[in-house]
């Protein structure tokens, strides 16, 4: 995706202007979860909405910054605790990143997420895209913030593509480019992008007649042409190992601490195969242990 030389300054006001009056209420972006929780709910947020549904976060998110209201908190946690509160979430080392984050925080850095995008991606779990969305949008730093639905609105609006390419670095340049000069207005136009992809320039259906940039968007300019769509399809959920893998954790978590004979975990599995595979490697993970036979939440 080539650089533009100077900013299509119509798209970023008219985009800017757009989310401030029709953003959605999401628990992180009010002044009050700012002040209770800082840079750590951002943080935690960011953890929890990769690869997961807004509307499943909400609730969890709630209640793990109830329970862990700060990373040295959370620090005094078990894996086990972690685990267990991280419930069907989806992808649960996750859960042990973050834990393990929050103890990092607290040795390194006296309990206060750091703000430098160097020191936050020295935490474990924290890659390109959750360091620049935390100095982002904790710390109202400006720097570009590219996930999947902001890729896709570059690429119709300025591309005229469909659908964006795979992931590149490259992206984080078109939209530094597009940034606002003032921090506070670069990070409004990282979350306009974001909330624009998510419920306005949709990957299957989007809603153009309610996009406020449709008249300065060149994928609508040439007419919505299917250009195709080479990305990393993720494969279904049903009969997965990631389903055996959540069906095992299940039970653990419902044994509340207790250990379990390995083979009354998920017995009937339909694919026996499937089920030995899905707790090898949730041991390999470090989300469950074995002893003597029996099965628990990490100590």
């Amino acid at each position: 995706m080539p650089v533009r030389s100077t900013p299509p300054l119509r798209l970023t006001a008219e985009l800017s202007d757009w989310y401030r009056a029709n953003a959605r209420d999401l628990p992180w972006r009010r002044p009050e979860f700012h002040d209770r929780y800082g840079a750590w709910g951002t943080l935690v947020s960011e953890f929890m909405l990769q690869q997961t549904p807004v509307t499943r976060v909400i609730p969890h998110l709630e209640a793990w910054l109830e329970r862990w209201p700060t990373p040295s908190s959370m620090s005094r946690a078990t894996p086990a605790d972690v685990v267990q509160q991280w419930a069907n979430l989806g992808y649960p080392r996750r859960a042990l990143w973050l834990h393990r984050a929050a103890i990092e925080i607290t040795e390194r850095h006296d309990g206060a997420v750091p703000r430098d995008i160097d020191a936050l991606l020295a935490l474990s779990g924290i890659g390109d895209y959750t360091a620049r969305a935390v100095a982002t949008f904790a710390f109202e730093d400006r720097h570009p913030v590219v996930d999947t639905n902001t890729r896709r609105v570059l690429a119709r609006a300025l591309e005229g593509r469909s659908q964006p390419g795979p992931a590149a670095r490259r992206d984080l340049a078109v939209m530094e480019a597009l940034l606002p000069e003032a921090d506070a207005d670069s990070a409004v136009f990282n979350a306009a992008a974001m909330e624009l992809g998510a419920v306005v320039c949709t990957s299957r259906a989007p809603r153009c007649e309610r996009c406020p940039i449709v008249d300065v968007c060149a994928w609508v300019a040439a007419g919505r042409p299917d250009t195709g769509d080479d990305r990393r399809r993720q494969a279904r959920y049903e009969g997965s190992d990631r389903q055996a893998r959540g069906a095992v954790l299940k039970v653990l978590r419902d044994a509340a601490g207790s250990e379990v004979p390995a083979d009354a975990v998920i017995p009937d599995w339909a694919d026996a195969g499937q089920r030995d595979r899905a707790i090898d490697s949730l041991i390999v993970d470090g989300l469950v242990e074995s002893v003597d036979g029996l099965l628990r939440l990490p100590r």
